[in-house]
């Protein structure tokens, strides 16, 4: 029976009802995310439950269930293998809180951008909800909040060092990273008559040793398969006293994510034990192309009667590669999908590009065609032998490795035939471009001003400080220019000359000051960009430049650094970043006199703001003013012509209680 011509065109279940109706009593896996059900493979149940179904097993879906009780967890009886679990594409606390820690107004990834279809740590709450439904199911956790958070991490929102979340989500094991392969073994497996716990042997996955298996350290025994062995990181109870131990963690973790030398890591936690396999090798380019490849609707769920705002954003793109060599300290990608390039090839590109073209409705243009970056497609270390060993953490920082396959010919060819299949119109690039390689090839520029932009080409330089940029791993801002040059000398080749690059920056990053964002702020006003959107630094768990965060040392080298973290200075960082808005005036009037520079308050050709506020920044604080007083919590002002009234005074008897005197 062919497995694809079978699921083609249809959703797995997320009812008892959608099960009967497939003629099934029972389900092998119950997948529980807290992302609606989108089948495309940009969403991660979408790529997970594919994979298992074309291995033969039979998956329900529960998307976003009311987390308040465990009978959603029970609607398609026990499952026969076990639960996956996972929190969605992102951390549910970056889901939920800005960098401000203020509940956010949406959730990209619900139904109508509806916020609260999802709790806090919601890895924690499905998975408790799982075990209370049915005791003997194995659980799996997985997902970015579970990958993120497998060992002792700093988290931002508690402003405290947690521990793993394997020992308080009690997940039999946690699969971190992309985990495609991991799910398929394990359902296999357990088919053939394995227990959960016979998967302690494999690449990418976590687990908790209780006391007794902790005190017997099999971590310790040699010679066992696969055979690779374990460094001992400081223990829970270390890293939360002790912010030097916090930084020899952190190093140790991160120099041990290559998978083909990073060892296993073992961190204590009271008389408990989790150990961390090391990750799962890279997928092959016919392993890539299988995933990609599934009969995927490219659909949500058609029970939601609003747009599920992620969907909409990318549903008409196409992913080309994975994994991120750039090694940036403050991005969660290289950590969760590894720094090794893993590409499709150009058939499976094609091919996908030949589905949408013949798709009802579309529209003809291509949102994007790119991944994590858009001009890394089958850029690989050029010596296996020395990639096997090598302990770097960005290929490209602070030099670009001589070692590394910068060639961007396979990418252009790609692009070339991509915009010339049937029903194509146009194919753009929305990914960010790697600004340091794209220079490496005018070719490569020249076809992307000339037919892949549409007007506009984000990039992201991030920041402007040499400091701030060798803590990010990041490129001088002098790449930034040359780009720059060289993307508008493209484009006018191509008779574009209209064509702009919209720049990203972060504020508030480890390093980031008042007066590297002035000087920031200056580059910005005397070369016309006005950033529409600002990234306001979120210490996520597990990256390095959370570590400087938490610990005001850079564990790559040991040396002090100098964190904004009051939310007084993180406003007015954020603030002169768009300088140009007249709701930020008072922030950035603030910003220039803490820092000693009023010279740029007034009519100067330097000046970011006027001297007298504008019309808008007085409305903007009064509306704020309005809105911080909204509610019961005030006693309102009487007007002038107002009634007067007795007033209330504290610890006065009231008339009717006063003692009246004797006839």
């Amino acid at each position: 029976m062919d497995l694809a011509k079978a699921v083609e065109g249809k959703f797995c279940p997320t009812t008892n009802k959608e099960m009967r109706e497939r003629g099934w009593d029972a389900v092998d896996i119950v997948f529980v995310t807290g992302d609606a059900y989108v089948d495309h493979p940009s969403f991660a149940m979408a790529i997970l439950a594919r994979s298992l179904e074309s291995a033969g097993f039979r998956v329900a879906i529960l998307s976003q269930p009311p987390w308040q009780s465990c009978e959603p967890w029970r609607q398609f009886g026990p499952p026969r293998l076990f639960f996956a679990i996972s929190a969605g594409n992102m951390d549910s606390l970056i889901n939920h809180y800005t960098a401000n820690r203020k509940v956010r107004n949406d959730d990209a990834y619900s139904p109508g951008g509806k916020i609260g279809l999802r709790p806090d740590r919601a890895t924690l709450a499905y998975c408790h909800r799982a075990r209370e439904a049915f005791p003997a199911v194995p659980i799996l956790a997985g997902g970015v909040e579970a990958s993120l958070r497998r060992l002792a991490h700093y988290d931002y929102w508690s402003d405290t060092v947690r521990r793993s979340i394997l020992p308080d989500c009690k997940a039999d094991l946690l699969v971190y990273g992309m985990g495609e392969k991991p799910i398929v073994d394990i359902a296999r497996g357990m088919q053939a008559g394995q227990s959960i716990q016979d998967f302690r042997h494999m690449r990418g996955v976590a687990y908790c040793l209780g006391k007794s298996e902790t005190e017997a350290k099999p971590w310790e025994q040699q010679g066992q398969e696969p055979g690779f062995s374990f460094k001992v990181l400081p223990s829970f109870e270390q890293v939360k006293n002790d912010k030097s131990k916090f930084v020899e963690a952190t190093r140790l973790i991160h120099v041990n994510t290559n998978p083909f030398n990073a060892h296993g890591l073992v961190q204590h936690h009271d008389n408990q034990a989790v150990v961390v396999n090391p990750p799962c090798l890279p997928l092959s380019e016919q392993e890539m192309d299988g995933l990609y490849d599934f009969p995927y609707t490219r659909k949500p769920h058609p029970s939601y009667k609003e747009p599920v705002p992620a969907f909409e954003m990318i549903k008409d793109s196409v992913t080309i590669m994975r994994g991120c060599f750039g090694g940036c300290t403050f991005c969660s990608i290289t950590a969760h999908q590894g720094r090794i390039i893993q590409s499709r090839s150009e058939e499976s590109v094609l091919g996908e590009f030949a589905a949408m073209g013949k798709t009802p409705g579309f529209s003809g243009v291509v949102s994007d065609i790119g991944g994590p970056t858009a001009n890394m497609y089958q850029m690989r270390c050029t010596r296996p032998e020395v990639e096997a060993k090598c302990k770097r953490l960005s290929c490209v920082h602070p030099t670009i490795c001589k070692l590394l396959g910068t060639d961007h010919g396979p990418l252009i060819q790609l692009m070339k035939k991509a915009r010339g299949m049937p029903g194509i119109r146009k194919v753009l690039v929305a990914s960010g471009i790697r600004m340091d390689l794209a220079q490496l090839s005018p070719k490569y520029l020249e076809e992307l001003a000339a037919h892949h932009v549409g007007g506009t080409l984000k990039v992201a330089p991030e920041a402007a400080d040499p400091n701030v940029l060798r803590l990010m791993k990041k490129p001088s801002h002098d790449n930034f220019e040359t780009f720059s040059q060289a993307f508008q000398a493209a484009s006018k080749k191509a008779g574009k000359p209209k064509q702009f690059l919209v720049p990203y920056y972060i504020s508030s990053h480890p390093g980031s000051d008042l007066h590297s964002m002035i000087e920031l702020a200056l580059y910005l006003k005397r070369n016309g960009y006005r950033p529409d959107q600002v990234q306001d630094f979120i210490p996520a768990p597990f990256d390095i430049a959370t570590c400087m965060y938490y610990t005001g040392i850079d564990p790559m080298t040991g040396e002090e650094v100098q964190i904004p973290k009051t939310l007084r200075d993180r406003k007015m960082q954020r603030a002169l970043l768009q300088f140009f808005k007249p709701q930020n005036y008072f922030e950035v009037r603030n910003a220039l006199e803490t820092a000693g520079r009023a010279d740029l308050i007034g009519q100067g050709c330097d000046a970011l703001i006027p001297a007298r506020p504008p019309r808008e920044a007085l409305e903007a604080r009064q509306a704020r003013a309005n809105k911080s007083l909204r509610g019961d919590h005030y006693h309102a002002v009487p007007s002038p012509g107002a009634k007067k009234t007795k007033g209330y005074r504290p610890g006065r008897i009231s008339a009717s209680r006063r003692q009246k005197p004797l006839p």
